[in-house]
């Protein structure tokens, strides 16, 4: 039995990703045509025409599409992201790289060449591409994820405001730090085939929740929920940049115009700017303490990039300052930076990757200014709850992954100026890691067979996260039967409505949805078999090791369920279970905490930094599978010495993306990234779920970009407080 069900078929190049669908000769005798997008030249204007007549007389060109004859589509107002963005449906350019034009055509390779013809002419007008620039223009952004607002302060009685709280202080730091715009990267492009039959559309496509993408595509369409069928069994990587699908609705708008199928994939290139990206921050943090290290003052101002119409905005000092550490003083603030640039969005961790650089770095700094342990000054100053609140943590064991993390990395061997290894300077980093424990409502069905096999399915997504993994186990524990019985599905709107894949909810939602489902389906089983008709009748019944036994005469032979189900004529019995946020949020705090832990060897001369060893120990509640977890946080780990030392889309003067492919926008190769140690200490947190588990995919990439930089500072004795670290960062120590 593998560890993951999916595995047999990704190693062995069999599993079935969006593109590599096909539609079976499509519509009647026509087959699958193929569809490219033309991406806008310019970072601001309005297009004042685009003769695509050569387009058009172009070899194998079905059908062009833009702003001035579009494809019909009609507003969304999404569940997930609220009112969409929608192609073609004015001539409004708001950045370099928009989507302003579609061609399909009979072949891949005819639709790009022929998109290649078409001249386009604007009407510029003025832009603001440069995030430091702009800095002066920046606004309160909107409220963010949990109704917090942009700003909020907490001060202590007679404390007038946080600077006269910072002046009290004996020992202040106060210093500024930045992260660069990043692109989720997935393996497997944005893509979609879509293909119309009998009045129903199913669309093949990578996303994080394809029942949320089949409500959008019906909304975009004007078609009834019912008549849109999503599909999406295998996902090549989403981090949060898969909510929803460019591709999938300009593919199915074409294919219904069309009377074809249409398959439509993003190029590499096209991915940076016709999706979204995570914004670039600056933040500002100052920290006061007393000489014993207690926390006077925190003030954590952000500023993150955004679109004009105040898009996404990076809750940087809301997922960190505001929660991880006890204060007697606190002030946040949130603004927006409004640019013409490509749009942002959830990314891996949002808000609590690039804040926890700028807010770890910090506390490594005020440790520095202190002469104190960094270890020992974050245990000083663990919070009980966030600040001004009166919800305590519902399970907090942060202590103890210090404790462990200390002792295996061999942290007591750390000196406050590092070591020398010939001409290697050797140092270590430490950082605080968390991300909040949430769940999304959640809708997971069992369905029992009369082979003594089992179904659990939901119609959320495994983006390479495990969550199958996940079904077969909590399945197969809820059943009290052996996981081989039971066959996980995901990925297709018709089934229940299983979540989203994003915030790392999905293995506390589907889950605990998996756990109502299963016991739903034997309280219906032992009603079945205890019925007149019933193999049990006039017995009372009960149900342990996938058999109902006779639980007033011992003696009688129990029946395995799918025995019960033969007996009663049946072939299957289905039961769904539906689980959802609810008085527990009322009642507490819920996060799952980490200790990242980091080596680095700067090279004397070259300054070359090279991570030499990485620990992360986490608590996120009961471990569901060892194997996958720990897969998940190593990945996460290995993102995060990507955002510390590769990492970071690259803007021209004009809002053009320099280095939009995988050869120029630098990420981390096998020699990067040395062996990354992960254990755990688990403690089940049922106060969030009956299942007791609590998100641990985005936990993992937390606090590790502060670790490397921390580690670097203990290497060089140089500070760098912005990242990725460049090599010119540190060559003022040459």
């Amino acid at each position: 039995m593998t560890a993951r069900p999916d595995a047999p078929l990704k190693v062995t190049g069999r599993a079935r990703y969006a593109l590599d669908n096909t539609a079976d000769g499509g519509v009647g005798e026509v087959g699958t045509a193929y569809g490219y997008l033309l991406l806008s030249t310019v970072a601001g204007g309005e297009l004042a025409a685009m003769d695509v007549d050569a387009v058009r007389a172009a070899p194998g060109v079905l059908g062009v599409y833009t702003p001035f004859e579009p494809l019909t589509l009609h507003p969304v107002d999404s569940a997930l992201l609220g009112p969409m963005w929608l192609p073609l449906q004015d001539k409004d350019v708001r950045y370099h790289g928009q989507p302003i034009g579609f061609v399909v055509a009979e072949t891949f390779e005819q639709a790009r060449d022929a998109a290649a013809l078409a001249e386009v002419t604007y009407h510029e007008r003025p832009t603001a591409t440069s995030f430091s620039d702009g800095i002066d223009s920046a606004v309160d952004a909107q409220p963010a994820a949990r109704q917090v607002p942009p700003s909020l302060t907490v001060l202590s009685d007679g404390v007038e405001s946080i600077e006269d709280a910072l002046a009290a202080s004996d020992v202040t730091v106060d210093a500024t730090y930045e992260t660069a715009p990043q692109n989720h990267a997935a393996l497997e492009p944005h893509s979609a085939l879509a293909v119309w039959a009998d009045g129903l559309l199913t669309v093949y496509t990578g996303n994080q929740a394809s029942h949320l993408v089949a409500a959008d595509l019906a909304s975009a369409l004007g078609l009834p929920a019912e008549a849109v069928h999503v599909d999406n069994p295998v996902v090549g990587g989403a981090f949060g940049g898969k909510a929803t699908s460019m591709p999938a609705v300009l593919a199915s708008a074409a294919a219904q115009a069309l009377g074809r199928p249409v398959k439509a994939a993003l190029t590499r290139e096209q991915v940076f700017t016709a999706t979204a990206n995570r914004p670039a921050t600056m933040q500002r943090v100052a920290l006061g303490a007393r000489r014993d290290g207690g926390l006077v003052a925190v003030r954590h101002d952000s500023w993150s990039a955004t679109t004009r119409d105040l898009g996404f905005v990076e809750p940087t000092s809301h997922g960190t300052s505001r929660e991880w550490y006890s204060t007697e003083n606190l002030a946040i603030s949130q603004k927006a930076v409004p640019l013409d640039m490509p749009p942002a969005t959830f990314m891996r961790a949002p808000g609590e990757a690039p804040g926890s650089f700028a807010l770890e770095s910090a506390v490594d700094e005020l440790a520095d200014a202190l002469g104190m342990d960094p270890v020992a000054l974050r245990r000083r100053n663990s919070s009980m709850a966030p600040a001004g609140e009166d919800l305590q943590w519902s399970s907090k064991h942060l202590d103890e992954c210090f404790d462990i993390g200390a002792a295996r990395f061999g942290w007591a061997d750390r000196t406050p100026g590092g070591r020398a290894d010939g001409d290697w300077l050797v140092g270590m980093g430490t950082a605080t890691a968390m991300f909040p424990g949430l769940r999304f409502p959640a809708t997971v069905g069992v369905t029992l067979h009369a082979d003594d096999t089992a179904a659990v399915a939901t119609a959320g997504a495994d983006p390479g996260t495990g969550l199958l993994g996940v079904l077969r186990t909590v399945g197969a524990e809820s059943l009290d039967v052996e996981p081989e019985r039971v066959s996980p599905r995901l990925g297709d709107s018709r089934l229940p409505p299983g979540g989203l894949s994003g915030g790392s909810t999905a293995t506390a939602s589907a889950g605990s949805a998996t756990m109502v489902a299963a016991s739903t389906a034997i309280e219906q089983l032992l009603a079945l078999a205890a019925s007149a008709d019933g193999p049990f009748h006039g017995h009372e019944v009960g149900y342990a090791r996938g058999s109902v036994h006779a639980l007033d005469a011992p003696d009688r032979e129990p029946m395995t369920f799918g025995e019960v189900l033969t007996a009663t004529g049946r072939t299957s019995l289905a039961a769904t279970g539906s689980t959802a946020p609810g008085e527990e949020t009322t009642k507490h705090s819920f996060g799952s905490w980490g200790a990242q832990f980091c080596e680095v060897r700067v090279h004397r001369l070259t300054r070359e930094v090279r991570v030499s060893r990485l620990l992360g120990v986490f608590d996120a509640g009961r471990i569901i599978n060892q194997q996958t977890a720990r897969s998940q946080l190593m990945g996460g780990m290995i993102w995060g010495v990507s955002a510390a030392l590769h990492e970071g889309i690259e803007f021209d003067a004009d809002g053009r993306v320099s280095n939009h492919d995988l050869a120029d926008y630098l990420l981390p190769v096998n020699a990067d990234i040395p062996d990354v140690d992960v254990r755990f200490v688990e403690h089940p947190d049922t106060l969030l779920s009956d299942l007791g588990a609590r998100g641990l995919g985005e936990i993992g990439i937390v606090g590790v970009a502060a670790a490397v930089a921390n580690a670097v500072y203990n290497a060089t004795g140089i500070r760098v407080r912005r990242i990725p670290i460049r090599i010119e960062d540190l060559l003022e120590a040459g």
